[in-house]
C-alpha cells in the first residue's frame, strides 16, 4: 500500500509540471506574428536599397524604419546623391512626432556621416544642419543632448557664413532668461565651440556679451556651463581681451556662493595661465590660489579633490611668481592633502571616497611637486609624503604611487638610494594591482635605480632587491592572474641588460627555466622562453651559455614528456627572433630537425607547422648541409608519415615551402637581412667583451700568482741566507787556524813545480767565484800548471777568508731569481741544491785547509 501511494506520488508530481509546461507554452504560440503581419514586414525582393529604405519609411513598421535611420550612414557611402534626394526627406518627415528611440539612431546617424566625412561639406551638411536644429530642443533630455552633440560635430564641418546665419542667431534668442534651462546651456556649449570658427574682433563684438550675460545667469548650472566654456572662448579673443574682458568674471565667479561655480572658475583660471603674462599671474592668480588653500580645509571635499587634482600644474605655473613664504605654505598644504583622511592624533581613518580620490590625485602630482620644492630638497621636503602615500591602506592610492614613482625616480637622479625602501614595500605589495602598475614602468625605474650600481651604498643594497624582484614572480606565479605573470615576465627581461650576468644566471635564470617546463598557461610559457632567450644571448660567459643550451636540448628537446619537447619547438620559434640566423642554426636547427622521430603525433604535428620558420633562416651556400638536413626531414615526414593531420599539415607546409623565396618581396627580404647583419653583429660584439673580459681576468689573475711566488721566494731567500750565515759563523774559526797553518808551510817548504792535484783546487775555487762561467771556459791548463804552490795556497785561503761566503750567497740569489716562474717543486728542488752547494764548499775548505 505504502509503496503504491509513494508511485502515484512520483507519477503527479512530473504530471503537474508537463500541465504547467503546457500552459506557458499556450501564450507563446498566442504571441507569434499572424499572416497579416508577416504581410506588412514582406518587402519585394526586386527593390534596390534606396526604394527599399523608401518604402520601409513610408509604410513600414517602427522597427523597421529604425533600421532603415541606423543604416543611414552605409546608404551614404553607397550612394550620396540618391540617399539625399529620396531618403533624407523621408527621414525628416518621420522624425515629426516619432519617438525617442527614433530619434536617437537619427542623431547618431547624423554624427557618424559628420565623423567619417562621407559627405560633401557644401553640399549636404546644410541639409543635416536643418534637420538637427530643429529637433535641438526636444523635449526629453537624452534626445536633445544626443542632437546637440550633432550640432556640436556639424559646427566643425560648416564654413564661417552657414554658422553666423544659422546658428549665430537662434543662438542670441536661445540664450535669453525666457527660455528653458536646457536651452540656455546648449547656448553655453555652441557659445564655446564656435569661437574658435572667428577671428578676435568678431569674438569681443558678439560672443563676449553674450558670455558674461551667460555668467550671470540665475541659474548656477548656467553659471558653471559658462565658465567651462570660458576658456575656449579666451584663446579666441586673446591676450589684450582675455585681461579686460574675462579675467574680472572669473574673478568674480570665483568668489560664487555655489561652490560647483568657484570649482569651475578656479579650473579654468589654471587652464588660462599659459596665456596670461607674468603681471596677472602675480596679481591675479597667486592672492586668488593662496585664498584657496587657505578656505579649501573649511570648504567641501569637491573643492579640495579639484585643488589636489590641479596642484602640480598649480604650481608649476606660479614657479616664478612665488615668495619663499608662499612656496613654502604651498608645499605645507600639499603635505596635508597627502594625508587627508588617514589617522591622525585623536581622528581615526576616514574611509571616504572624496579622502582617497584626494590622496591618489597626489600622488599623480607628486612628480610635479619634487621639481618644484628642488630634487635636492627631496628629503627634508617630500619624503614623508612618498611613504605615507606608498604604504597608504587603500589599494587605489598606492597603486596611483606606483604609476608615478618612474618618474620620481628619474628626477632624485643620484639620490633615487633614498626611496629605496618604498620600491621595496611596492614591489612586496600584498595587491597584485598594485604590482601590475609598477610593472608597467619596471624597465625604466630598474634602470635608474641600477645605473647608480658604482654607490656602495645600492650595492650593499643588491641582495634585498633581487629577492623582492624574486618574490614577486612567484606571487604572481602562484595565483590565478596569469595575465600579469606574462607582463611580469616581459619586464624581466630588462634584466639582461642591467644586471651582472653572474648574478642573473644564478638567481633568474633557473627561476626562468622552471616557468617554462612547468606552467601550463601557453602565454606565460613562451612569455618565459622569450626571456630565457633574451638572458642567454646577452649572457657574456662561454661556460655558462654552454650550460643553458645543454639544459635547454636535455631537459626540453630530447625530455621525456612530450609536452617539454613541444615547448621546445616554441623556444625555438621564440629564438628566430631574439638571435641572428647563424646563432640559431648552430644551436637550435639540429635538435628541432631531430624531432622528426619523435613517438607522438603532436610533436612531429608542431615541426610541420615550424618548417617554413626553419627553412626561412637559411641562406645558400653558406648553409648547404643543413639545407640538405631540412630536405631529408620532410621526405622522412612525406615518405614514413602514419598520422593523417600530420600528412595533411606537411603537404600544405611542403606547398609554402616551394612558395617561400617566390611570394616574400624583395624589400621585406632586405629588411630581414639588415635586421640579422645588426644581430650578427651585436652578438659578435658580446663574444668580443668576453675575450677581453677573460683577458683582463687572466692577467689579472697571473699578475696575483706573480705576486705570491715573489713573496714566497723572498722567504725563502731569507732562510737560505739564515742558514748560511749561521753555517759561516760557525767555521770561520777553524778556517783561520787552517790558514795560517797553510801559510807556515809554504814559507818553509819551496817548490820549483807545482803538484798536479794544485790546477784542480784553483779551478774549483774559481768556479766557486765566477758562479756564472762554465767550466770549459774557466779552464786554462798551461797557465794554472805554471803556477806555484805558493801563489795558489795564498790566493786560496785569502778567497776562503775573506769573500768566500759572499759569494755563495750572490750564486744563490741568482739562481733563485732565475726561478721565481717556476713550480714550487722546482722551488724546493732548488733550495736542496742549495744546501748541497753549501755542504760541498764547506767541506772544500775543510781539505784545503788540511792541505
Amino acid at each position: 500500500m505504502f509503496s503504491s501511494r509513494m508511485n502515484q506520488s512520483l507519477l503527479l508530481g512530473p504530471l503537474d509540471e508537463l500541465h504547467e509546461l503546457a500552459f506557458i507554452e499556450r501564450p507563446i504560440r498566442r504571441s507569434l506574428k499572424t499572416a497579416e503581419e508577416i504581410d506588412q514586414l514582406t518587402v519585394d525582393e526586386e527593390l534596390n536599397d534606396i526604394e527599399r529604405a523608401v518604402y520601409l519609411l513610408s509604410v513600414g513598421q517602427e522597427v523597421q524604419r529604425v533600421s532603415v535611420i541606423s543604416n543611414l550612414p552605409s546608404l551614404v557611402r553607397q550612394n550620396p546623391a540618391e540617399t539625399f534626394r529620396r531618403v533624407v526627406p523621408k527621414v525628416r518627415e518621420v522624425l515629426n512626432g516619432a519617438g525617442a528611440e527614433i530619434q536617437l539612431a537619427a542623431a547618431a546617424s547624423f554624427l557618424t556621416i559628420l565623423q567619417d566625412d562621407i559627405i560633401l561639406i557644401h553640399t549636404h551638411t546644410y541639409s543635416i544642419l536643418k534637420t538637427v536644429l530643429l529637433h535641438l530642443n526636444h523635449r526629453d533630455t537624452v534626445v536633445s543632448n544626443a542632437w546637440l552633440e550633432t550640432l556640436l560635430s556639424a559646427i566643425s564641418a560648416l564654413p564661417k557664413e552657414t554658422i553666423k546665419q544659422e546658428v549665430l542667431n537662434p543662438l542670441l534668442y536661445q540664450s535669453q532668461l525666457s527660455h528653458s534651462l536646457q536651452a540656455r546651456l546648449a547656448s553655453c556649449r555652441i557659445l564655446g565651440k564656435v569661437a574658435c570658427k572667428f577671428d578676435s574682433h568678431i569674438v569681443k563684438k558678439e560672443l563676449l556679451p553674450l558670455a558674461r550675460s551667460l555668467c550671470q545667469d540665475v541659474e548656477f548650472e548656467v553659471r558653471v556651463g559658462m565658465c567651462r566654456q570660458l576658456e575656449n572662448i579666451a584663446r579666441a579673443a586673446g591676450v589684450d581681451d582675455t585681461r579686460t574682458e574675462l579675467l574680472p568674471e572669473l574673478v568674480e565667479l570665483a568668489g560664487d556662493e555655489e561652490s560647483g561655480v568657484r570649482l569651475a572658475a578656479f579650473n579654468t583660471i589654471i587652464d588660462l595661465m599659459e596665456v596670461m603674462d607674468s603681471d596677472d599671474r602675480l596679481h591675479v592668480v597667486v592672492p586668488l590660489v593662496m585664498s584657496v588653500c587657505e578656505a579649501s580645509s573649511q570648504a567641501d571635499e569637491a573643492v579640495v579633490a579639484s585643488l589636489s587634482f590641479q596642484f602640480g600644474k598649480l604650481c608649476s605655473g606660479l614657479d616664478g611668481c612665488l615668495s619663499d613664504e608662499q612656496r613654502s605654505r604651498l608645499l605645507q598644504r600639499f603635505k596635508l592633502l597627502c594625508v587627508a583622511g588617514l589617522q591622525t592624533d585623536g581622528n581615526p581613518t576616514d574611509g571616504n571616497n572624496e579622502s582617497t580620490l584626494i590622496r591618489c590625485n597626489c600622488c599623480y602630482n607628486l612628480p610635479a611637486m619634487v621639481l618644484f620644492a628642488d630634487p635636492t630638497h627631496f628629503l627634508s621636503e617630500l619624503y614623508p609624503s612618498l611613504c605615507s602615500l606608498c604604504c597608504d591602506p587603500e589599494v587605489s592610492v598606492r597603486r596611483s604611487a606606483a604609476a608615478s614613482f618612474h618618474q620620481v625616480v628619474k628626477l632624485l637622479g643620484s639620490d633615487v638610494p633614498l626611496i629605496h625602501k618604498q620600491l621595496l614595500d611596492l614591489l612586496q605589495d600584498d595587491a597584485l594591482e598594485v604590482l601590475d602598475t609598477l610593472m608597467n614602468h619596471l624597465e625604466e625605474t630598474l634602470e635608474a635605480v641600477l645605473s647608480r650600481g658604482e654607490n656602495l651604498t645600492l650595492d650593499n643594497k643588491f641582495p634585498e632587491l633581487l629577492s623582492a624582484l624574486l618574490l614577486a614572480e612567484q606571487k604572481v606565479g602562484s595565483s590565478l592572474r596569469w595575465r600579469i605573470h606574462e607582463k611580469l615576465l616581459q619586464r624581466y627581461s630588462c634584466l639582461a641588460r642591467l644586471l651582472p650576468g653572474e648574478l642573473l644566471h644564478q638567481n633568474f635564470s633557473p627561476r626562468i627555466f622552471v616557468i617554462l617546463t612547468t606552467n601550463k598557461v601557453l602565454p606565460v610559457q613562451r612569455e618565459a622562453a622569450r626571456t630565457f632567450c633574451t638572458f642567454l644571448r646577452y649572457n657574456r660567459k662561454h661556460e655558462q651559455r654552454q650550460e643553458m643550451m645543454e639544459r635547454l636540448i636535455q631537459d626540453l628537446a630530447q625530455g621525456r614528456s612530450y609536452w617539454n619537447r613541444l615547448r621546445f619547438l616554441d623556444v625555438c620559434e621564440t629564438a628566430t627572433d631574439v638571435f641572428s640566423r647563424k646563432y640559431f642554426n648552430k644551436h637550435f636547427l639540429v635538435p628541432a630537425l631531430e624531432l622528426v622521430h619523435d613517438p607522438v603525433a603532436n610533436v612531429r604535428y608542431k615541426l610541420c607547422q615550424l618548417l617554413p620558420r626553419l627553412r626561412s633562416s637559411l641562406r645558400l651556400p653558406a648553409d648547404k648541409q643543413l639545407l640538405q638536413k631540412l630536405d631529408q626531414c620532410v621526405q622522412k615526414l612525406l615518405c614514413r608519415e602514419t598520422d593523417k593531420d600530420v600528412v595533411a599539415t606537411i603537404r600544405q607546409t611542403v606547398l609554402e615551402l616551394d612558395k617561400l623565396d617566390l611570394t616574400e618581396p624583395f624589400h621585406k627580404r632586405q629588411e630581414k637581412d639588415l635586421l640579422d647583419q645588426k644581430k650578427e653583429k651585436e652578438e659578435t660584439l658580446l663574444l668580443e667583451m668576453e675575450q677581453l673580459e677573460r683577458q683582463q681576468s687572466d692577467g689579472k689573475l697571473v699578475s696575483d700568482k706573480h705576486t705570491d711566488r715573489k713573496r714566497r721566494d723572498s722567504k725563502s731567500l731569507a732562510a737560505t741566507k739564515a742558514v748560511s750565515v749561521s753555517g759561516a759563523a760557525g767555521a770561520s774559526g777553524k778556517e783561520m787556524r787552517r790558514a795560517k797553518l797553510s801559510r807556515s808551510r809554504s814559507l818553509s817548504s819551496q817548490p820549483t813545480t807545482s803538484k798536479p792535484a794544485n790546477p784542480d783546487r784553483t779551478l774549483k775555487v774559481k768556479e766557486l767565484g765566477g758562479g756564472s762561467g762554465s767550466g770549459k771556459s774557466m779552464l786554462s791548463g798551461k797557465d794554472d800548471s805554471l803556477r806555484t804552490t805558493h801563489f795558489t795556497m795564498a790566493t786560496l785561503s785569502q778567497t776562503k777568508s775573506t769573500s768566500s761566503m759572499p759569494v755563495l750567497i750572490r750564486s744563490n740569489t741568482t739562481s733563485l731569481l732565475d726561478r721565481t716562474n717556476q713550480r714550487s717543486s722546482g722551488l724546493k728542488e732548488g733550495q736542496s741544491r742549495k744546501l748541497s752547494i753549501n755542504r760541498k764548499s764547506n767541506s772544500f775548505s775543510v781539505q784545503s785547509g788540511r792541505e
